[in-house]
């Protein structure tokens, strides 16, 4: 599997406008410019699922994977939790440099059933208004509803909850430069932890995630370079990877009531199992 690294590099150029791109597992860097405007309030978006009351806690685990998964067997929850922590720290890194005056302050929790994460948050830097980068390595229940909606499958119908495993990790970037986009991302793995011999719910697998690209003033020269390294990445596992991910993102993000899409859009995947494990893993790490 690839190692996970983030790589960024800033410039100063008065004359020319500010310009962001991102790409956060190595595949380019970011580069800003001019990062001289004042800066625009605009609020850091969360979403929380409800499983079990967070405890925080002083410090982080070595792992927050339930004895019976092991720490280091190999397995795809092993590797997917060692993959976002050195994302995290990869990336975490990268933009305490870029931005010379910020640093992150990192929260840890835990949940009684098991698993836990950490948040991490820059916040009034010198380039960054705000930057979060979270990681969560979860178990809990999903209703029947939720599972079948997801996996809807005659042979999938189970009468009472199902457990799950999910892990993942997700980032927003909100410069202080107008000119500058905000940007996210967020990669996931997802499994149902129900023995293979449970009745109505065999053990289900699939990975999530995208990033994508929200602007306030558009350059075109920016639009092409982001959804070029987009495809870059895409095209070296499936060709039809960025022309589909690329229309789902489109579609995620259209705004009915606006009648227009969120931002200039980027790659959007979910429920993906229809591939070998090994090669979503590796698409996932590689973005």
């Amino acid at each position: 599997m690839p190692t996970a690294t983030a790589t960024l590099s800033v410039s100063f150029a008065p004359s020319k406008k500010p310009h962001l791109s991102f790409c956060p597992f190595g595949a380019t860097s970011i580069t800003l410019t001019n990062f001289t405007s004042p800066p625009i309030r605009r609020p850091m978006t969360t979403s929380a699922v409800s499983i079990e009351k967070e405890t925080v806690i002083s410090e982080r685990p070595h792992t927050f994977l339930r004895q019976t998964d092991g720490e280091d067997n190999g397995s795809i929850r092993s590797r997917f939790q060692s993959m976002i922590l050195e994302m995290q720290e990869s990336v975490c890194g990268a933009l305490e440099a870029l931005d010379g005056a910020g640093k992150f302050k990192e929260d840890a929790w835990t949940r009684p059933g098991g698993g836990g994460g950490i948040s991490r948050v820059l916040q009034d830097g010198a380039v960054f208004e705000k930057a979060g980068v979270n990681i969560s390595v979860v178990y809990g229940v999903m209703p029947p509803e939720a599972y079948r909606a997801a996996k809807a499958s005659a042979a999938d119908q189970k009468p009472g909850p199902v457990p799950f495993f999910a892990a993942g990790i997700s980032s927003v970037l909100h410069p202080k430069n107008p000119f500058a986009p905000t940007l996210h991302f967020n990669y996931r793995y997802f499994e149902t932890d129900a023995p293979k011999d449970t009745p109505g719910a065999p053990r289900q697998w699939w990975f999530g995630g995208g990033t994508d690209l929200t602007p306030a003033y558009i350059f075109e020269e920016d639009v092409k370079h982001f959804h070029s390294v987009q495809k870059r990445a895409c095209d070296k596992f499936d060709p039809s990877f960025y022309p589909r991910f690329k229309k789902w993102c489109d579609d995620y993000f259209f705004i009915k009531h606006r009648g227009k899409r969120r931002g200039l859009g980027g790659i959007f995947f979910d429920d993906l199992n229809d591939y070998d494990q090994e090669m979503i893993l590796s698409f996932a790490t590689g973005l």
